[in-house]
């Protein structure tokens, strides 16, 4: 079975929010679905899925040093040609996100696009969006699977 790890560093819980729903949309198109925190991922395991998803809160522009020194280490252990998301909520300014993908198509990832931001809390209309990212990786998953 094709396999999405989603993960993500939250601190308010917006961004987990976030990862929660993304992994319903996924599970809807029969994706196996791992998603925490990234504490309490290894980068080696992370890096053996098919998919992954990181998302981060932007804190002064970028995102959180944890998850930046995390997506470092994931993509040291080899990540080209898979499928690639970024997400995360934000304040003001939502650069992370944007960050995360930039790092990941360097790496060689197939980034789905536009990353998803969502500012404060998601809300209704918000947590769709969600879903339907994660209905997308999976569409995405299963074609490079089938390729």
């Amino acid at each position: 079975m094709v396999k999405l790890a989603i993960v993500y560093l939250s601190t308010q819980g917006s961004t987990r929010m976030m990862a929660e729903a993304i992994a319903e949309g996924a599970r809807q198109k029969h994706i196996e679905v791992r998603v925490d925190s990234f504490y309490e991922w290894e980068p080696k395991d992370a890096a053996s899925y098919d998919g992954i998803a990181v998302g981060s809160s932007t804190f002064y522009y970028k995102m959180l040093e944890p998850i930046s020194k995390f997506l470092d280490a994931l993509i040291a252990e080899g990540v080209e040609g898979k499928v690639g998301s970024a997400f995360g909520s934000y304040g003001w300014s939502g650069e992370a996100p944007v960050i995360i993908a930039e790092k990941m198509r360097e790496a060689g990832m197939k980034v789905i696009d536009p990353v998803l931001r969502i500012q404060y809390i998601p809300e209704e209309k918000d947590i769709k969006e969600c879903q339907r990212l994660g209905k997308d990786i999976a569409i995405k998953l299963k074609k490079l699977v089938t390729e």
